[in-house]
């Protein structure tokens, strides 16, 4: 196996501590919209990455003295009821960027008014019916997450990634006892096509199977992404620098295990998301004949709207702050 240098990475906290990146006495996120009014003008669904944040912007931001905005989890109950009206009780949850994509165009074509919004990690300008606008709101940093005591490097090179996730034998070991499993979220997850972006490989070759030391199951079930319980000694998963940080603190649910943060390009992974080697916008989709109209406009548009006030919150959950809040000029056409 190729030889590659480690390198010691400060202990999270430590390193959040001075960034000031986190509020004191935070408390885990709330999940499902709970409180007055039950049923929000907007609901929205999908990624999992931004969930927490955009919960918390739900659970602050009102306008006409009520609260707007009902921002669904990724996962929890099999269903989610969006509004009063009876088509939109018991809609399937969606689970990430292209499920929650798929679920709002699905319930706009049906006119029932179910789903007014999703939440996407990735961006995705594919031609749509109706027109969708991605609206950035903050800014994220991806990197890979080992378990603690694994002997994988915490310094690779995006070039090392390519060769891990390409299944090059240089690296993983000699098919098929590959020594290094790399592994992925659950299909349709943002963050797992912005990974396979970073590290130069398809999802057409994925699902080919073209990479045959790639996983995205472990023990039968899917891998959920930002999770990592799912990490041993021999494997590496892609994981959001927010959510690591945001975890660390208990701002929401800690699921990350033993789980250490690597560095991609000797860029330290616990600096300011906007300084990380990989880093990504992360939106709000609405359909975009909605853009100009409220509560979508109040909401969700320029950067004076109600969630681009929220930059104490959007840092609160380990965010960049995204000097680009609130545009529409990424749309499907």
């Amino acid at each position: 196996m190729k030889q590659l240098s480690k390198r010691t990475v400060a202990k999270c906290v430590t390193v959040v501590s001075g960034l000031g990146l986190l509020v004191a006495g935070a408390g885990t996120a709330q999940a499902d919209p709970s409180g007055a009014p039950q049923y929000r003008q907007l609901a929205g669904v999908g990624s999992d990455t931004t969930q927490g944040v955009m919960n918390a912007i739900a659970n602050t931001v009102t306008l006409g003295g009520q609260k707007i905005i009902g921002s669904y989890d990724a996962v929890g109950t099999t269903t989610v009821n969006t509004k009063a009206a009876a088509a939109c009780q018991g809609l399937t949850r969606p689970n990430g960027s292209g499920a929650g994509r798929t679920a709002l165009l699905n319930e706009l074509n049906k006119g029932n008014g179910c789903l007014d919004f999703s939440r996407s990690s990735s961006l995705n300008l594919a031609a749509a019916t109706p027109g969708l606008t991605y609206v950035p709101f903050a800014v994220d940093g991806v990197t890979y997450a080992v378990s603690a005591g694994s002997s994988l490097p915490l310094d690779l090179s995006t070039a090392d990634l390519h060769a891990i996730y390409s299944c090059d034998p240089g690296y993983v070991g000699t098919a098929p006892n590959y020594s290094i499993h790399p592994l992925l979220p659950q299909a349709g997850s943002g963050t797992r096509s912005f990974w396979e972006s970073t590290v130069g490989i398809t999802e057409a070759d994925v699902a080919a199977g073209k990479y045959p030391c790639v996983a995205d199951t472990k023990g039968g079930k899917k891998i959920e992404e930002h999770d990592g319980r799912v990490l041993d000694t021999t494997s590496l998963v892609p994981f959001s620098i927010a959510q690591y940080i945001a975890q660390s603190a208990n701002t929401i649910a800690d699921l990350r295990g033993t789980a250490q943060l690597g560095n991609i390009n000797g860029v330290p992974s616990l600096l300011l998301n906007t300084g990380a080697a990989a880093t990504r916008d992360v939106y709000n989709v609405i359909p975009t004949g909605k853009v100009a109209t409220s509560p979508w406009s109040d909401a969700f548009v320029g950067s004076n709207s109600l969630v681009c006030q929220q930059s104490s919150v959007i840092k609160q959950y380990g965010f960049g702050t995204n000097p680009n809040c609130g545009d529409t000029s990424r749309t499907t056409g």
